[in-house]
């Protein structure tokens, strides 16, 4: 049974940062694209980043470019999300998901984590 479990998240003033992890089990350690997205009440899941199943292509969305990174270390099986400079609006829900190809498309991710907090005060 693949499973994805996501932690790191929490309380942070804005300009701050946070690192989120997504440990995985139950598959290969690059059978998988694993995506990041975010959801707040009444919007739609939003997908921030993805990385591919080896590393090497990754995707970010405008709204964090340049502010989080994106890893993974198979030999852990663990992908990080890290995010700097948060700002009140990246309050969220953080989800890390699997994926057969590297997409922002929430529809097209199997396997989904529980979500973890993140909330940015101003």
């Amino acid at each position: 049974e693949v499973q994805l479990v996501e932690s790191g998240g929490g309380l942070v003033q804005a300009g701050g940062s946070l690192r989120l992890s997504c440990t995985f089990s139950g598959m290969g350690s690059d059978d998988y694209t694993i995506g990041w997205f975010r959801e707040v009440p009444g919007k739609e899941r939003e997908g921030i980043s993805c990385t591919s199943r080896n590393d090497r292509s990754k995707w970010y969305a405008d709204s964090v470019k340049g502010r989080f990174t994106i890893s993974r270390d198979n030999a852990k099986n663990v992908i990080y999300l890290e995010m700097k400079t948060l700002k009140p609006e990246d309050t969220a829900v953080y989800y890390c998901a699997a994926a057969r190809t590297l997409n922002d498309d929430p529809a097209k991710y199997n396997y989904w984590g529980q979500g973890t907090q993140v909330t940015v005060s101003s």
